[in-house]
């Protein structure tokens, strides 16, 4: 959670010529804001309606598919994750609180941080970082430079692993 996987996202799919979908505005665009969802459906529902997007992003297609920004709890449904595991080149994009700090604070739309956002990030974090470290095939480390120089970095992470077909 906010490791800057839009923005990265965004980036990488320019450089590479292919479209770039964001889970977190697919599911808004039909049900409204995250923190609407959560407080009306609990999270259970957002997870399910990102389930069906991610499962729909990766429906095989013809040509390169899209890059895609999945939520940093979206692992944790089996049906995604073993998704993400076989269809899927995943990037973990490693960060820390420090490098995540500025964005943390002020916007209100990260239901899952609401009450004490730095506690809640680290524990988060804490949790996920196994799955995330698990199903991974390129990990990058965004804790140095700008969304240009990091999806630069990951573009050739992918070439140099082949995972540009």
């Amino acid at each position: 959670m906010a490791s800057g996987k839009s923005a990265l996202g965004h980036e990488l799919a320019a450089l590479l010529g292919v479209e770039f979908a964001d889970t977190d505005r697919i599911v808004t665009k039909t049900y409204g804001p995250i923190p609407e969802m959560f407080s009306r459906y609990g999270e259970r529902f957002f997870r399910e309606k990102e389930a069906a997007a991610v499962a729909a992003l990766l429906e095989p297609s013809d040509g390169p598919g899209p890059v895609i920004s999945v939520g940093g709890g979206a692992v944790f449904d089996t049906g995604t994750a073993q998704l993400l595991e076989t269809s899927a080149v995943v990037v973990y994009l490693l960060t820390d609180l420090a490098t995540v700090l500025p964005r943390l604070s002020g916007k209100g739309h990260r239901p899952l941080l609401a009450h004490d956002p730095v506690a809640a990030w680290v524990r988060l974090f804490d949790l996920r970082r196994p799955v995330y470290e698990r199903l991974a095939d390129v990990t990058l480390d965004t804790r140095r430079g700008s969304i240009r120089e990091l999806a630069e970095r990951l573009k050739g992470q992918l070439l140099e692993g082949d995972y540009l077909h």
